[in-house]
Formats: structure tokens, C-alpha cells, sequence
């Protein structure tokens, strides 16, 4: 196909630029989606630990963080989380649920990326390059677009940016969706890496590292938000779902709560144990809730002077005290493990220059924003994804 063989040029085939393909293409619009990379779909294929959590049973706008918190109401409401179950469905593509209301398939995230390839295929429309790199994209006098690329020029009267952020940039995530943005004026929100884990370099950290591997279930939280999930320690500091979540409110030189046993109120449990069983040392009251070695590093942080005296014979007082900090033991991180492992990028394209009923550029006509390049974050337990189908179907209808 020649360059004027298109109508439509979507940047990036990940979730939302696919989604956009096929649902542009169905309308008979002719789309050729341009991917750096040398194989379409890398994120989609290692998200979810490769069981892809596409979507949530329950996804409310208050799971998306954004400078412009209305902003994402709109497409949510136009393509819900049971619009996408519903093809996911048709495809008899297996899932489960797992808690939080989060699905994943059951045989590998290679079947979402398959159910867009082949409603891509159905079309006859769509035309997917790889390895393409996009060099420039310019405006021809409100007639659309010429495209620069490193496979020659399209021109087209559409372009969608679907390139996603700059998490994890061994998959291909890359800044040109925010250079193009910054072209045609937009302003960008200051990036970061979102749902990433937490690294440390005082002296918890060499806690961290002997406690590598073990989890509990606890409650991390800041002045902006708190999250009661399963907290891994690793050698280099703090993941697993809770610190995940908290690290897109976290920003750097700030502390926050760990709460080790959010479920039990331990100065009760403390009280009541000094009645029964006086003899019993602390430790060994604890490890009816956590492993052993977290109890014992816990030991050493904050009840070492009475670590072997039994429970009947330490005050109210410094129970009472010792419960608190279990409750709400403070930590500093000394940063993140950044984009590398991050699972998105917070920030991006200001939405309140872009159409939340089209996701079409204020400033530029044509030009359109979809998925992770907005300033929209999802929570993790699948809100991105579903961010990028609604935004994905929002920009299909008007491009």
C-alpha cells in the first residue's frame, strides 16, 4: 500500500493502539499502525506475571489517579469492564478472578493479544509494521498529516498516539508519544514511575534483604491513600500489591505507615494474653500471625529491651506502645526501582487540552491521545488496561 492508502495512523501496538485499530477499522476506516518494536503486544504478553489482569469487576473512577479526576468518566461509561468481558467471552477465552475483583486469563495473556490481532485480521483494514520508528509527525494545512517513519512517509488524515509511557523500556516504551504531544503544544505532566517497588539504603534495608522472599498481608499508608495487601520484602526493599499501589501517591523524601497486622487489634490481643498465658515471650505470641523471621527482624526494631522478658511481667504501658508501632511502624524509602520495573507511568499529557468524549487533541485537529500517554493512572488490579480499551473505543468512533 502506498502512503495515501490510509486514513488513519495509530503509534504504538500495544492494548489501546490495537483496540483502536480494529474498532477505527470497523467503522472502514484503513489503519496502519506503526510499532518501534520488533514484535506487537510485548507488555500485554508479561503483564500479569503473563496471565494478563485484563480488566476489574469493579472499576470506578476513583481507581484512576489524574490531575483532571473527571476526565476518564466519560469513556469508562461508553465502553464499560463488561463490554471487554464480553469479547473476551465470545472468544472462550478462560478467566478467573482473583480477589479485589481482578480477572485474569487462566491460559496466558498471548489470547488477549490474539483476540486483537484476529479482530484486526477481520477487518481487512488494518496493516500492522514493526520494527517502524516514528521520526515526525507533521500537520499539512488542516488536510491531515505526513508521518515520517524509518519504513518512508504516510499520509494520513488521523494520527493516534497509543505509544504508552516510558515503564519497563526494554518492552519498547519510549517518550516520543510526549515529544509529538509537546510539538502541538500540549503541556505534559512531570513523569514518574507508577506501580513500581520501593528501594532503601539506611538500615532497613539490610532488614529487607535478610527477610527476601517473605510476605504478609498489610496495610501500607500516607496522608493521601492506604492499601491492605500482600507486602513483599526483596533485597532491595519493599513490593508485592501494597507497596505497588502506594508508590503512585509516594514521592521521594516522604515516609509512610506499615500497619504488620491491620486485622488484630494487638494491644487487646497483647492484654488478654498477659491474663492466660503470662509466661509466653512476645515473639512467640506473634507467630500465630507472622513468620518467624519477620518477628524476630520486628523484635530487633522495636521490643529488644524486653525480648526476653514474658509478657507478664512488661507494663501495660510498653505494650500498649510496642502495639502501636506494629500498628504503624514507620519507613523511609530512598527511591524506587524506577521505570525499569515499573508497571506505568504517572503524569503525561494534561487531559483538560484533549477531548474526554473523543480523546482528540484541543489544540490539533486529528491528532488523538489514548491509554497510558494521558495523565491517567490507573490502581493496579487490571484499571489500565481497561483505561486503554475505553480510551482505545472513545478515539475509534471520531478518527
Amino acid at each position: 500500500m502506498s502512503s495515501k492508502q490510509y486514513d488513519v495512523l495509530v503509534i504504538g501496538a500495544g492494548a489501546s493502539g490495537l483496540m483502536t485499530a480494529y474498532m477505527a477499522a470497523q467503522r472502514g476506516r484503513r489503519v496502519v499502525v506503526v510499532e518501534k518494536a520488533n514484535k506487537v503486544g510485548k507488555k500485554i504478553l508479561m503483564s500479569g506475571g503473563g496471565k494478563c489482569n485484563f480488566t476489574n469487576l469493579y472499576v470506578e473512577p476513583e481507581n484512576f489517579i489524574s490531575h483532571n479526576p473527571h476526565f476518564v468518566i466519560s469513556a469508562l461509561t461508553r465502553y464499560t469492564n463488561w463490554d471487554f468481558i464480553g469479547m473476551v467471552c465470545e472468544y472462550g477465552i478462560e478467566y478467573e478472578e482473583r480477589k479485589h475483583g481482578q480477572l485474569f486469563t487462566l491460559n496466558g495473556a498471548k489470547e488477549i493479544l490474539a483476540m486483537l490481532l484476529s479482530e484486526c485480521d477481520k477487518t481487512g483494514l488494518v496493516d500492522i509494521k514493526t520494527s517502524c520508528e516514528v521520526k515526525a509527525v507533521n500537520a499539512v494545512d488542516n488536510q491531515g498529516f505526513q508521518v515520517a517513519t524509518s519504513l518512508g512517509y504516510f499520509e494520513v488524515e488521523s494520527v493516534v498516539v497509543a505509544s504508552g509511557g516510558l515503564s519497563i523500556p526494554t518492552l519498547g516504551g519510549s517518550g516520543i508519544g510526549y515529544e509529538i504531544a509537546k510539538q502541538f503544544g500540549h503541556y505534559i505532566y512531570p513523569t514518574r514511575a507508577g506501580l513500581v517497588p520501593f528501594t532503601f539504603s539506611d538500615n532497613f534495608k539490610e532488614v529487607t534483604t535478610r527477610l527476601s522472599g517473605n510476605a504478609v498481608e498489610a496495610n501500607l499508608s500516607n496522608e493521601l491513600n492506604s492499601f491492605t495487601e500482600a507486602l513483599l520484602f526483596t533485597h532491595r526493599g519493599l513490593s508485592g500489591p501494597s507497596s505497588l499501589q502506594l508508590s503512585n501517591y509516594w514521592d521521594v523524601g516522604q515516609s509512610f505507615k506499615v500497619d504488620f497486622l491491620p486485622s488484630v487489634d494487638l494491644f487487646d490481643f497483647f492484654k488478654s494474653r498477659k491474663q492466660s498465658q503470662p509466661k509466653v515471650l512476645l515473639r512467640t505470641l506473634l507467630t500465630e500471625y507472622l513468620p518467624k523471621s519477620v518477628v524476630l527482624e520486628l523484635q530487633n526494631l522495636i521490643w529488644t529491651e524486653v525480648a526476653e522478658t514474658s509478657i507478664g511481667n512488661i507494663s501495660d504501658d510498653k505494650l500498649e506502645q510496642i502495639a502501636k508501632r506494629l500498628h504503624s511502624f514507620e519507613v523511609k524509602p530512598s527511591g524506587t526501582e524506577g521505570y525499569r520495573t515499573a508497571e506505568v507511568t504517572l503524569g503525561g499529557v494534561d487531559t483538560t487540552e484533549v477531548s474526554s468524549k473523543t480523546m482528540e487533541s484541543k489544540k490539533q485537529k486529528g491528532l488523538f491521545f489514548v491509554g497510558e500517554i494521558l495523565d491517567v493512572t490507573g490502581h493496579l488490579g487490571g484499571f489500565n488496561f481497561q483505561w486503554a480499551w475505553s480510551s482505545a473505543h472513545a478515539a475509534s468512533e471520531y478518527v
